[in-house]
């Protein structure tokens, strides 16, 4: 975890430059700290970035993502005596992007259709319905247009995106010395609002665009008490209070001059919007007691009780061109106005209007802790470990169709799929196994090693609904083992390596309702549910859970001379294949791959200046970081074919940092 630093008893600062080339990366950064009175000090630390991003947009003619980020923040310790310490921290960030690191590839036919002549890949079909759209119907405002490649190369299509946000976090931590026991107060306000404009069929078709926007605030409050410590029973003890409160509404446009006006020309200026609130109490009580059982034997004991109660209320309505809203059908089941097919269109989103729904869910919950460590030699220490865990269940206030499978539905009409959406899940839990060994290897190495062994029930999972939203539902169990190795070793006065590996196993042991991945209804039937959208995914690996990861890091100082130093850190990192999709598709699989990194630096041996060379990911290898089915793709082939969005990590980067310090 991160750790803000504290204000210093000593004036100090140091300013940080760094200029990247491929993305054309500015990244500054100043910091200051110092006393301000004999018993109150501050520090001041100020970011800036700025990125122009390794994407070429062919619709715009711009270079995406851009990232523009200002971070300043600011911390006050006033320790008036020496029993009493307040410690006050205000942070502001604000950034923007414009464009995604996002581009469609793998645009296909279903296996089943290919070769027979059958069927339409994605980005044909939108190259059809284009053509359609400004030759045989002559759309008047044109679709507009620049093509997709379908291919991984960082060139994509997109008529704009943005992303804004602002967040302010406030802390005050008090500490109070009350003669050998410490007793800590700490006050926590969050907010952050951000608003999104997202181009979410990732092409440069102007088929539909999605707007967001949404407020959050939370305030936290703990107080804990924390005895000496060298005793026979140690223990830290407090409560724990949160209360947070989340506005969200978002809409998907579709624009005058949108590709699906082909279905309908008074398809135009229509929209369906989403409004939803949720508030969260909890509260906890929590200790943890160290039984020094002898010089080498201590039993870890622990608790926390905790209850939560959330509430939440959620309406989608669906807009004309005359801004009024359309409810999904009259009395007689028809829809109820000029705008024949209105609903059904939006069915083809799997978006359905309904009035406000609201629930109300209340938890309790206890985990209990038991760890037992054994120091069996001065340089080694073994420990086994039971704990169990817990996440709050809550309101998926994003998911699409309506939760209820025996409302009016309106049916998705390209695939024929009634898509039922979610509004409550249940809460996770989990039980944990460990067991290890953190040794000492002479005067000059580290080694540690554990096995773990994981249960876990009602698993939340995040689902693409196979034509446009996203479901969170609860798998049913799962279970996860593995062994991590790390070690270091001071082989030199001036070279020191560093390595773990860890071996990882995932499975589903029951999960029955995941959403079924593209044509998986036709390549793998037997996995088909009777509603013809879920799929039994029991006994598959969740996605991102490479079974083999590893990673080497060299670090290597060397004076140069009386006023210079060589500080050289070389390191490679391993990650087996995975699947990156919810739906476990296994068309979306990352390849194995090796990032490399290095920096070489030359600086004072005080460290009071240094000048760097920093490169990322230099074998540029493409790490898809999320992806999935893209969006509407389905629909627009009648079922036959798709192409998939994929997210990619930044490429190779080079770049120069300078720092110097006072």
């Amino acid at each position: 975890s991160m750790v803000t630093a504290k204000p210093t008893d000593t004036f100090e600062g140091s300013v940080t430059a760094l200029y990247e080339t491929e993305e054309e990366r500015q990244d500054y950064r100043v910091v200051l700290s110092g006393p301000l009175t004999d018993t109150l000090s501050g520090r001041l630390s100020l970011m800036y970035r700025d990125v122009e991003g390794p994407y070429t947009n062919t619709f715009t003619g711009d270079d995406e993502k851009q990232e523009e980020e200002m971070v300043y923040r600011g911390s006050l310790l006033w320790e008036p005596t020496q029993q009493l310490s307040i410690w006050a921290k205000y942070e502001h960030s604000d950034f923007d992007d414009n464009g995604r690191n996002v581009e469609l590839d793998q645009s296909i036919v279903r296996e089943d259709l290919a070769g027979t002549g059958q069927g339409t890949d994605y980005i044909t079909a939108l190259d059809n319905f284009v053509g359609l759209a400004n030759g045989v119907l002559g759309l008047q405002p044109p679709v507009a247009y620049s093509g997709d490649d379908g291919e991984l190369n960082r060139v994509r299509g997109g008529n704009g995106d943005f992303h804004d946000n602002q967040s302010d976090v406030f802390v005050l931590t008090i500490d109070y010395d009350l003669g050998g026991l410490t007793l800590t107060s700490t006050t926590g306000y969050l907010e952050y609002e951000f608003q999104q404009d997202c181009d979410c069929d990732f092409t440069s078709a102007t088929v539909f665009n999605a707007l967001q926007d949404e407020a959050f605030e939370q305030f936290s409050q703990e107080i804990r008490v924390t005895s000496p410590g060298g005793e026979t029973i140690d223990y830290i003890a407090g409560l724990y209070y949160q209360t947070n409160e989340l506005d969200f509404e978002d809409s998907i446009n579709v624009m005058d001059n949108s590709l699906l006006r082909i279905l309908n020309p008074a398809f135009s200026n229509i929209r369906t919007r989403r409004f939803a609130d949720q508030e969260s109490d909890m509260w906890a009580a929590f200790a943890q007691v160290i039984w020094n059982i002898s010089d080498t034997f201590r039993l870890v004991l622990g608790g926390r009780y905790s209850e939560e109660e959330k509430t939440a209320t959620k309406t989608q309505v669906h807009f004309g061109p005359d801004d009024q809203p359309t409810p999904a059908t009259d009395p007689s089941g028809q829809v109820p106005n000029v705008l024949w097919g209105l609903n059904p269109l939006f069915g083809a989103f799997s978006i359905e209007p309904y009035d406000t729904i609201s629930g109300k869910r209340k938890e309790e919950e206890f985990n209990p802790l038991v760890t037992l460590q054994w120091d069996a030699t001065d340089d080694m220490m073994l420990y086994a470990t039971y704990v169990e865990g817990f996440k709050a269940g809550g309101f998926d206030i994003r998911s699409n169709g309506h939760p209820d499978p025996n409302v009016v539905n309106a049916q998705n009409l390209g695939r024929g799929l009634d898509i039922v959406g979610v509004f409550e899940f249940e809460d996770e839990s989990a039980e944990s196994f460990e067991v290890g060994a953190k040794m000492g290897i002479g005067d000059t190495a580290e080694l540690n090693i554990a096995a773990f062994y994981t249960e876990y029930t009602n698993l939340q999972t995040g689902q693409f609904d196979g034509v446009l939203g996203f479901n969170v539902r609860n798998a049913g169990e799962a279970e996860i083992s593995g062994v991590e190795l790390d070690g270091r070793w001071l082989v030199t006065q001036g070279l020191t390596l560093s390595a773990a590996v860890a071996y990882l196993d995932f499975e589903y042991t029951d999960f029955e309702n995941n959403q079924c991945y593209f044509g998986q209804q036709v390549l793998e039937p037997g996995a088909v549910q009777p509603d013809g959208v879920t799929c039994d995914a029991t006994g598959k690996r969740k996605e991102y859970t490479p079974e083999w990861t590893g990673s080497i890091i060299a670090d290597y100082v060397m004076p140069l001379g009386d006023s210079l130093e060589l500080r050289t850190t070389l390191d490679l990192n391993y990650s087996d294949s995975y699947t990156f999709n919810p739906t476990l598709d296994p068309r979306s699989e990352q390849d194995s791959f090796t990032k490399v990194n290095l920096r070489v630096a030359v600086g004072a041996p005080s460290g009071q200046w240094e000048l760097a060379f920093v490169g990322q990911n230099l074998t540029d290898e493409d790490v898809v970081i999320y992806g999935g089915e893209a969006p509407l793709a389905g629909t627009l082939t009648g079922g036959t074919g798709m192409a998939y969005y994929k997210f990619l990590d930044r490429p190779a980067t080079y770049a120069v940092q300078g720092t110097y310090r006072f």
